[in-house]
This record gives structure tokens, C-alpha cells and sequence, in this order.
């Protein structure tokens, strides 16, 4: 090529070369990652996703990543590993420690205690949504543990105070709303909870006609909620992770023990019952607790704190009480009141909060979207490494060390 020639193409090379850049984003201007929706269905076993009876969740599974299973968290209970899968921490980190607790400082903490659960001191750690919020992502939570208090001076952008007598469809529809909000107003972080599984299988056991009606309602929800980000081309576009808290087992008639039998009622304060019952001795009574409480018992075991099983990492916070009793699998201890109504109409019932090595208490994990491999299966994983993996659904990095993320390698896309 000749000097001439050369001198003629190049102002046309230029002037393409900078054309093309000019419709080059910089490589700064990073597109922003797909909406993460997070949807709990409370008490949801593994095995309960069948074709038969959650077909939605069935083939959402079967075209995402379907898990085998998911350990929870020490204790199987709902407020703890619902705060842990969206911190990464574990309760004895995070402070919920239990469904009901105590606190020097604070006071009490109950389920239905308003002022407790929307008092930002009760919750010890960082959810992903503040994370999401200082880092100038929208998010929205329809009844996530912890989302309806003020942590660390940051509020999810839209927040709805839990409310039992909502429907499940009007929960899907209010989450497809949200994700259909234009583009300049849609929420990078979505969740979605619901919870009359749940109760349904605590009041009749989670093998029960009225446990598999409400499995059902669950998933026809979902089913219209999966509809509508189709008819919007929003389905594929979007990432979707379903897990559950915390697994169930039957509770057969007359396996209740009243709290009382277990220790005389001025011998200490309890705390909490039900699974995991934790017992604060009278100063003046505590070497007798001790003797009638530690040990080996008939339907269950106590430990002091500091002695729990190793495994369980529970027993460091200060909320723990002084003693710390696990029913065995299928036990329940409760108020004599409670047991006592139980006996006026015994029938299958259904509990959790027993060790989380037990099949029973096995969560559920499904994924689907963008970020997934398609027709994947994982095997039994932790609900710790959830955290990890919607942080970088989001295009966050988790402000902690956490290695929960290889879990999911092999069902992330390249």
C-alpha cells in the first residue's frame, strides 16, 4: 500500500474507530444487575414440592436449580433463620436468637410484640437490604423478618408491616406491581413471605389435608405471580431464589410436656418454650435448677450455655438464657394452660425448632433466571451460603469474609 492510499484511509479509520466509541458504554458505566426477587414459603419441606401439588414451584424448579435440601440455622425456628439468610450471620451473631427473648436493656421479645420487632436494637447485623440502600439500590419487602425496623438508620424504599389476614394472591400481585414499576422506579431487591404453610401445619401437622391446601394456595400464587412477569417478558429476565425457613415433623397426640414439670415455676424465669426452651435461674435456686434440669431426660436435654453441642455454635450471645433445653424430635413443652387445651382436643400437630441435622428440618432452595444454569441440581447445602449468593445477584460484595458462594459455582453461569 502506498503512501498516497495510506494517507486517505486514515481519516476514514479514525472516524470509525471513534464512532464506535461513541456507542461504547465506558467500561465504569457497569449495566445494573437484574431485579433479585426473594421468595420464603414458611415450613416448606423439600418433598412437599411435587408436580402433583405445587406445579409451579415444580416446574420453576426443574427449569432453575433445584436443592436438594437446606440445613437451617441453630434453632430451626422462624424469625432466627430468616434474619440469617439474609445477613450470612448465625443467630448466636445476629442477636434473634429465638422467637422470644430477653434483653437487659431492651426488654422482651415476642412475634406479635410490635414495638419489639420493629426496634432496630433487637437486630445485630447488616441485611442485604441496608446493604442495597447505601449502595443507591431501590428495594422492597412485603413481611421479612427484620424489615419493618429502623438497622443501622436505613429502611427498605417500600415496606409493608406484616399483616396475617392478607391473601396470598394479593401478596403475589403487590410483588408484580413492584417488579413492573418502570425502570427508573423498579426495586433491585424484592421479597416476598409467606406464612400459612406454616400455620396450617403446626395447627394440624404438615402431613394434613389443611397443610397440603395451603401448599397448594402457596403455589397457585406464585403460579399467577410467574404469569404476570411473563405477560410483562420479565420471567427470564429476572433472578428468582424460593427457599424456606426451616423444615416440620409431626407432633403425635400426647407427646406435650408442661413447662412446670420440667422445673418448678419459682425455681426460674422462663424464657421461651415450645422446642428450644430456655430457662434463667433464681439467683437463690440456681445450683437446685442446675441439679433437676442438666442432662439427659426422658423427651428431651438441657445444657448451660456455654456447654451446648459444638456443633449447634449457639450460646455466646448474652441473650441466650442461662439453660438451654432441646426437645427431642416430635416433643413439645409449653404453659400448662396450652397443654391442658391440647388434652380438650387432641389431633396431630406439627413443630420445628429441633435439631437441624434432623431430615425433618430440612429447608427448601429453588432458583431460576438469568444468572442460573438451566436443568441444575444441588446437593444439601447450608443456609448460611444464601447470603453470599444474593449479594452477588445484586452486584454487591458481602462487607464480611464468606465463602458460601462456591456452593453455587457449579449452577452459576459462566
Amino acid at each position: 500500500m502506498n503512501t498516497k492510499m495510506i494517507r486517505c484511509l486514515l481519516p476514514l479509520t479514525l472516524a470509525t474507530l471513534l464512532a464506535a466509541c461513541a456507542h461504547t458504554p465506558p467500561p465504569s458505566a457497569a449495566q445494573p444487575a437484574p431485579t433479585l426477587l426473594l421468595i420464603s414459603i414458611d415450613g416448606l419441606r423439600p418433598q412437599d414440592i411435587t408436580a402433583e401439588d405445587m406445579p409451579n414451584l415444580w416446574q420453576l424448579a426443574k427449569a432453575g436449580v433445584h436443592g436438594e435440601g437446606m440445613r437451617p440455622a441453630y434453632p430451626s425456628l422462624t424469625f432466627p433463620n430468616h434474619y440469617t439468610l439474609v445477613t450470612g450471620q448465625l443467630p448466636d451473631q445476629h442477636g434473634i436468637i429465638h422467637n422470644s427473648m430477653q434483653d437487659n436493656a431492651l426488654g422482651e421479645f415476642r412475634l406479635n410484640l410490635r414495638t419489639a420487632v420493629q426496634d432496630g436494637r433487637w437486630w445485630g447485623a447488616e441485611p442485604i437490604w441496608v446493604s442495597a440502600e447505601k449502595a443507591g439500590l431501590r428495594t422492597a419487602t412485603l413481611y421479612w423478618p427484620g424489615s419493618e425496623a429502623e438497622i443501622d438508620g436505613y429502611r427498605p424504599h417500600l415496606a409493608l408491616p406484616f399483616d396475617a389476614s392478607t391473601s396470598a394472591h394479593w401478596r403475589a400481585d403487590t410483588v408484580a406491581d413492584w417488579i413492573g414499576a418502570p425502570a427508573n422506579q423498579r426495586p433491585a431487591f424484592v421479597t416476598l413471605y409467606f406464612d400459612k404453610v406454616d400455620h396450617a401445619s403446626h395447627t394440624h401437622g404438615p402431613n394434613s389435608t389443611q397443610a397440603l391446601a395451603e401448599r397448594r394456595d402457596s403455589d397457585a400464587a406464585i403460579g399467577h405471580l410467574l404469569q404476570r412477569l411473563r405477560n410483562n417478558k420479565q420471567l427470564d429476565s429476572i433472578n428468582i431464589v424460593l427457599v424456606s425457613d426451616h423444615g416440620f415433623a409431626e407432633v403425635p397426640p400426647g407427646q406435650t410436656i408442661a413447662v412446670d414439670e420440667m422445673l418448678p415455676e419459682d425455681w426460674a424465669d422462663v424464657i421461651s418454650t415450645g422446642q428450644v426452651v430456655g430457662f434463667a435461674p433464681k439467683p437463690s435456686m440456681r445450683a437446685q435448677a442446675e441439679q433437676r434440669l442438666l442432662g439427659r431426660h426422658s423427651n428431651y436435654q438441657c445444657w448451660r450455655k456455654t456447654q451446648l453441642p459444638e456443633r449447634w455454635q449457639y450460646g455466646q450471645h448474652p441473650r441466650v438464657p442461662e439453660i438451654v433445653c432441646q426437645m427431642d424430635e416430635g416433643w413439645d413443652a409449653l404453659p400448662r394452660s396450652q397443654v391442658e387445651a391440647r388434652q380438650k382436643n387432641p389431633g396431630m400437630r406439627g413443630s420445628h425448632g429441633y435439631d437441624p441435622a434432623l431430615p425433618s428440618m430440612r429447608a427448601s432452595f429453588i432458583a431460576h433466571g438469568p444468572a442460573f444454569r438451566r436443568h441444575s441440581t444441588l446437593p444439601l447445602l447450608d443456609n448460611t451460603d444464601v447470603y453470599p449468593l444474593l449479594m452477588k445477584l445484586i452486584g454487591l460484595t458481602p462487607p464480611r469474609n464468606n465463602d458460601g458462594l462456591h456452593t453455587f459455582t457449579p449452577v452459576l453461569q459462566d
